[in-house]
């Protein structure tokens, strides 16, 4: 009777929580919308939108997210479905997963990381054929 409708993500876009330094959380974040963390996270967070990890925010646990920007300080297993860049003052350490990786000089990156195959595949001898 008084339910409100579940939001659509792109209702959600330029709507970003916020997780101010002082703050620290233990236990699994998921959100639709974009995030930013200058605070503590101990535990997972995923997202369909983008994680901002700022100069004094620290995560230990794994995220899941379409987007990333880390500053801060990460220990854990990431997956980004997109692009991943790291500031020069961030402190990575674990396994990453992503499509595209950014990674300024001055980082501390000591991470194995596996590049997901976003290339198209070319199209077959016989395919160009047909479509010519």
């Amino acid at each position: 009777m008084f339910e409100k409708p579940q939001k659509q993500y792109t209702d959600l876009l330029g709507k970003t929580n916020r997780i101010v330094e002082g703050t620290s959380i233990k236990g699994d974040i998921i959100s639709q919308a974009d995030i930013r963390l200058d605070g503590e996270l101990v535990g997972n967070f995923s997202s369909k939108g983008k994680i901002v990890i700022g100069p004094s925010g620290t995560v230990t646990g794994d995220i899941r997210c379409k987007n990333a920007d880390i500053e801060g300080r990460f220990n854990g297993k990431i997956e980004v479905d997109e692009q991943l860049n790291v500031k020069s003052k961030a402190h990575i350490v674990g396994e990453v997963i992503v499509s595209k990786l950014s990674v300024e000089p001055g980082a501390e990156f000591s991470a194995t990381c596996v590049m997901k195959n976003t290339v198209k595949p070319l199209p077959k001898a016989n395919e160009k054929q047909q479509a010519g």
